[in-house]
């Protein structure tokens, strides 16, 4: 049997909706959390439309292809088929988290967390249907498999926050059951923990039965998830010290206030342990705003690389014909990928992609040359302010270029890697 690694804490995903927000928008936004050396890519994936009895491969298992499947970007471990966070064409947005709990986590590979979060941004247009296509899902396939691309296991349940113009869910599970809480304004965060209390909007059939048969609940109490499924104390969910409890405070203290550079900010905190550092840190960024009219567009601003604090936020909006993000792209091995072969694992290609490269020899410079360093950190804060201006003067006046929305994310791109190579 593979070694198993501690639980880390890691990830944090945040929603705000109005009244919490400035103007008629959600704002949804995710650090994710993952192993220092991990490269995270982002990728691009048009809409398509498949033939009965087509096949899916996920990250370990196959499963039955959808007739449609919608648009979606993501930010993702490029050695995995799923996601830790992305968009899709309808202004969905979906995070995940790694939970444990008292059920025993699964070493079967079977469906990954993140290849549920794809697959529900690829098969749903609301945020409540993704919730339905990911619980059907994990009922008919199961969640399990390795998390991390290593010999060592890493293991766990999962809980998403999923979110649209409208509304948000959080979508928690342990193995099969799950419960499922709606929010319709104001804010709400999820961390590396179950949360969902006595507030239970959807939940699996049998989720209360099978709570009862393993003696965690006497049926006579009110019903309240997290206590039940796990060891938290949940009266003290939000004043004990912890990065639930920070991503809280932070939200609760701009609530009324919340705009997409707001949430940038909170991602970057590294006070609180939302920004992560270490072992596991954080290796990817994500901000999304939602209008709630639907003529304004939806905006995604990903960084593709490792410290929100040291990187950019660069915009993404749905249009057709979109140029594929080749410079957030990782390399692809194809069937001599060692993630495909058994035993897995046992050797690990240099996945970065050329922004992961050149923001790597960045960071060399910022750590080395202090007075460079401040001057580059400077120069690309500068790039990402020009384009959430853009970006807002875009939701302002409701008028969005098409053709220059094409190469949006790409030409950013390029802008930033010619930041680093002026400087290093």
């Amino acid at each position: 049997m593979a070694s198993r690694t501690t639980e880390p804490c890691s990830c944090d995903t945040f929603v705000a909706l109005p009244p919490a927000t400035v103007g008629s928008r959600v704002v949804f936004g995710k650090n994710s959390d993952r192993p220092s050396d991990e490269v995270q890519e982002i990728v691009y994936f048009p809409a398509a439309s498949h033939k009965a009895g087509d096949k899916l491969e996920c990250t370990y298992i196959e499963i039955e292809q959808a007739a449609k499947t919608y648009a979606v970007v993501l930010s993702r471990p490029s050695w995995i088929w799923g996601a830790e966070m992305g968009a899709n064409e309808h202004g969905v947005c979906i995070g995940n988290e790694a939970v444990w709990g008292r059920e025993e986590v699964c070493d079967n590979e079977a469906l990954l967390g993140m290849d549920l979060l794809r697959l529900g941004l690829e098969r749903a247009d609301t945020a409540e249907n993704a919730l339905t296509v990911m619980v059907d899902l994990l009922e008919k396939y199961g969640q399990g498999g390795n998390c991390m691309e290593s010999h060592m296991a890493f293991t766990y349940h999962n809980s998403f926050l999923i979110a649209d113009r409208k509304e948000a869910w959080v979508l928690e599970t342990s193995g099969k059951y799950w419960a499922a809480e709606k929010i319709e304004e104001g804010v709400r965060n999820i961390s590396n923990q179950l949360s969902i209390t006595t507030k239970i909007d959807r939940e699996h059939p049998t989720m209360r039965d099978y709570a009862k048969s393993k003696g965690w609940w006497d049926g006579e109490k009110e019903f309240d998830f997290a206590a039940v499924y796990s060891y938290v104390n949940t009266a003290r969910m939000t004043t004990s010290r912890g990065r639930y409890c920070e991503g809280y405070k932070l939200l609760n203290k701009h609530k009324g206030n919340i705009t997409s550079e707001t949430m940038m900010e909170i991602l970057r905190d590294k006070e609180s342990g939302i920004n992560m550092e270490g072992g596991f840190m954080t290796t990817g960024s994500m901000v999304s705003i939602l209008p709630q009219e639907p003529n304004l567009p939806c905006i995604h601003f990903f960084t593709g690389t490792p410290d929100p604090d040291r990187s950019v936020f660069k915009p993404f909006i749905f249009v057709p014909n979109i140029t594929q993000l080749l410079k957030t792209s990782s390399p692809t091995f194809g069937h001599d990928d060692p993630v495909k072969k058994k035993p897995r694992f046992l050797t690990k290609p240099d996945r970065r992609h050329e922004l992961y490269k050149q923001h790597e020899s960045a960071a060399v410079v910022m750590e080395t040359f202090k007075e460079k360093g401040k001057e580059m950190l400077e120069q690309i804060r500068k790039l990402e302010k020009e384009k959430i201006s853009k970006m807002e003067s875009i939701l302002q006046k409701g008028c969005l270029d098409v053709n220059q929305a094409v190469n949006l994310f790409s030409e950013c791109v390029e802008e930033e890697i010619n930041t680093y190579c002026l400087r290093v």
